[in-house]
């Protein structure tokens, strides 16, 4: 299935009045044909098609006020400092904080070319297709990890991001519940009396999957990395648990791999205990028990799906991949329960 579609009613715009703004950055003639991303589930995405050359146009939802998950300047600001450290990061053009255009902050880059990769995988894959796209993911955050993280220096807030993390998230949850999820006290209580210290501070990505990463397999790397909206400067295990809770093993149970969204069940990927090996290995890094890491990035996806889910249940989005959601909220708890049981 095709990750383009038309642009949906409800996130429509004025392509004239953008293109008007835009031009002076690309100096292209005509008005681009303009797409929709089916996939992500926070800010939209939109491919403005140019005769010869694509862009990307990136917003928060209509009617959403700039929290951090839709911050369009500090998303672009992030991508602009990164690029000339971690090349994987997309080129920015530019950024319109003037709200008469679409109103809203958004900001325009250039689309990655390569292949995306998501719930399912063409027959074509090789194994050796597999083994690159999975050293690729490890080596990546290894990679990301390492970079200097002065260069975001204004996202750093100092020791305590375990502390920050769980009372913040947990916050968000109870702002969010409705009344078909699970409360999650118990999981939001495990978290907070078995807090570690922080075992570092890095530039960590905040939504590490398979399809936020843009590949090349006929040369065999890693050309993009997508989706920094949710990046700061934090511990890196945390960073790990978060991009973990998507990771499906194929002997997962079913429930749970109901939610799989990556290929990460094929042959030839690491598992998840595979995957914490080869990333501390490449990273230097130390940890003796991953549980905090593993429970906390399962409920920090579930908070991410239930800010979603009351949007979706509110009417605010009529997006059909969210119909679902409320149910992906009930597995995540259950599954996080069961690790501290």
């Amino acid at each position: 299935m095709s990750d383009l579609t038309p642009v949906r009613d409800e996130d429509a715009f004025d392509v004239a009045k953008v293109h008007s703004w835009l031009n002076s950055y690309i100096n292209e003639s005509s008005l681009p044909d303009v797409f929709q991303f089916r996939s992500g589930a926070s800010n939209l995405t939109y491919l403005l098609k140019y005769p010869d050359r694509e862009l990307v146009l990136r917003r928060p939802p209509v009617g959403t006020k700039a929290v951090s998950a839709h911050d369009m300047k500090r998303e672009f600001l992030i991508q602009s400092r990164l690029k000339p450290v971690y090349d994987l990061v997309p080129t920015v053009i530019a950024l319109c904080e003037d709200h008469s255009i679409l109103g809203s902050d958004f900001y325009v880059m250039d689309r990655i070319q390569g292949e995306i990769f998501r719930r399912d995988v063409p027959e074509t894959l090789t194994k050796e297709d597999i083994s690159v796209m999975a050293h690729s993911l490890v080596s990546g955050l290894a990679q990301l990890h390492s970079v200097d993280a002065s260069v975001l220096n204004e996202l750093n807030k100092g020791p305590g991001y375990v502390t920050r993390q769980v009372e913040g998230w947990s916050k968000r949850y109870r702002n969010a519940l409705t009344d078909d999820v699970p409360d999650g006290e118990d999981v939001m209580r495990w978290l907070d009396a078995n807090k570690p210290d922080d075992v570092g501070s890095c530039i960590i990505h905040g939504d590490w999957r398979i399809d936020n990463m843009v590949f090349d397999l006929a040369h065999k790397k890693l050309v993009g990395v997508l989706d920094w909206e949710l990046a700061t400067v934090g511990d890196p295990l945390m960073d790990l648990g978060s991009a973990l809770a998507y990771w499906i093993d194929k002997d997962d149970e079913s429930m749970f791999a109901s939610l799989r969204r990556q290929p990460s069940h094929l042959d030839g990927m690491p598992t998840r205990r595979e995957f914490i090996a080869k990333y501390l290995e490449l990273s230097g890094r130390k940890c003796d028990d991953f549980t905090f890491y593993e429970v906390f990035g399962l409920f920090r996806l579930t908070v991410i799906i239930q800010q979603i889910w009351a949007r979706y249940k509110a009417g605010q989005t009529t997006n059909p991949a969210f119909k679902g959601f409320g149910m992906g909220v009930n597995i995540l708890i259950n599954r996080a329960q069961g690790l501290i049981s």
